[in-house]
């Protein structure tokens, strides 16, 4: 689908639902654009830029004039009010515009910020998590208060995987309103993948960031080098610790072995997993607390038909079955990573057959149409509830 160029897309269907999430274009987000392009209904893209100021597809719903700090200074002083005043204001507007019938908020501090408008105007909010957002320490202190008025307010919540769901009830979400659902990958685009005749060659996808820790991967690579001298390793993507860990593999002596092509597209990633032997994903939970969902391009690799050797990490426990579509290792255990990526580049036929097994497995139960009708259930019931008060 091309970019829209109007605040509402999926024009022909008849519900409306508000899309709203904190940044236009953000190339590790998606799951997101595939729930503004595939939800069966029209939408209406919101956006939040640094978690204050809405804007939809043709910039800031309210002038930027209005945002300025002497004015916010005045309006304080004079009106006896703030910039979140005509913010909150410009949002009830664009909702009765754009007569939308329930809001997706991704990212649960998104949802803090339109869950008293969706409250005063009886629209049903969905509260989305996918991260950082359940776990983070910081995060969690933060909107430890707004967390609390949110789980009683919204008409949903959706965590992405079964870890989560028990982290939001734990936090104080009540069981009934907390959906688990998975995002979803695209098997007609990842496919092809041939793990038994491509070179021992792995790869990694995704943000260059602590939870997925792409320096334990290359330690890990660093071993395999020692018993498998022909082994290759792609790490796709880009993050804080991208310089790091480019400094390591010069470092380690890598340069010859692993490779760090920065971001690449979809269709660019759907071609590098076709020639590879298996893709690796050393995810962790920092001391932040930070912790992955259920990483999208774990599912992508497994439609594709690459076994995966992760850690046994959130989400990726749910779409990785250790030993029939992947192998799983313990998090921080560098040493068994490697150990399961030798033994599959020196096992083709065991590849091949994880490879062939996981396709399966995620054409089943991860499928892009499997979660979009999920979470399609999930709204229209929210509609269907709200319309019947």
């Amino acid at each position: 689908m091309n970019p829209v160029q109007t605040s509402v897309s999926n024009q022909q269907y008849q519900r409306v639902v508000c899309v709203v999430s904190p940044q236009q274009h953000a190339y590790s987000q998606t799951f997101i654009q595939a729930h503004r392009e595939n939800l069966p209904a029209r939408v209406a893209n919101l956006y939040v830029q640094n978690y204050e100021t809405f804007a939809d597809d043709n910039g800031p719903l309210v002038k930027p004039e209005l945002t300025g700090r002497l004015t916010r200074a005045i309006l304080r002083r004079s009106l006896k009010v703030d910039a979140q005043h005509f913010q909150q204001h410009a949002l009830r507007g664009f909702l009765r515009r754009n007569r939308v019938e329930a809001v997706l908020a991704e990212f649960g501090p998104t949802a803090t910020l339109v869950m008293d408008v969706c409250h005063q105007m009886n629209i049903p909010l969905i509260a989305h998590f996918h991260g950082f957002d359940a776990y983070r320490h910081s995060t969690l202190e933060s909107y430890r208060k707004l967390y609390e008025q949110l789980f009683q307010t919204a008409a949903a919540i959706v965590a992405v995987s079964h870890d989560m769901q028990a982290q939001l009830i734990k936090l104080g979400a009540p069981a009934q309103k907390v959906h688990y659902n998975s995002c979803g990958v695209d098997p007609s685009v990842f496919k092809d993948a041939d793990p038994l005749h491509s070179p021992p060659a792995f790869v990694g996808v995704g943000r260059f960031v602590n939870k997925k820790a792409p320096h334990l991967t290359l330690l890990a690579f660093q071993r395999v080098l020692q018993d498998v001298p022909d082994a290759r390793l792609i790490l796709i993507g880009n993050g804080p610790l991208w310089d790091a860990c480019y400094q390591m593999i010069r470092a380690l002596g890598l340069s010859h072995a692993a490779e760090l092509p920065g971001v690449l597209s979809h269709l660019e990633v759907a071609r590098t997993l076709q020639n590879a032997r298996a893709f690796v994903q050393h995810s962790i939970q920092p001391q932040d607390g930070d912790s992955e969902g259920t990483p999208v391009a774990v599912l992508e690799a497994g439609a594709a038909g690459l076994p995966v050797v992760a850690t046994r990490h959130a989400g990726i426990k749910d779409a990785v079955q250790d030993g029939k579509t992947g192998l799983l290792v313990d998090e921080g255990d560098v040493t068994g990573m490697a150990e399961q990526m030798v033994r599959l580049a020196r096992d083709p036929q065991l590849a091949a057959n994880l490879g062939n097994a996981a396709r399966e497995w995620i054409k089943s139960e991860f499928s892009m149409q499997r979660s979009i009708e999920k979470l399609w259930t999930i709204i229209e019931t929210a509609i269907q509830r709200s319309v019947s008060k």
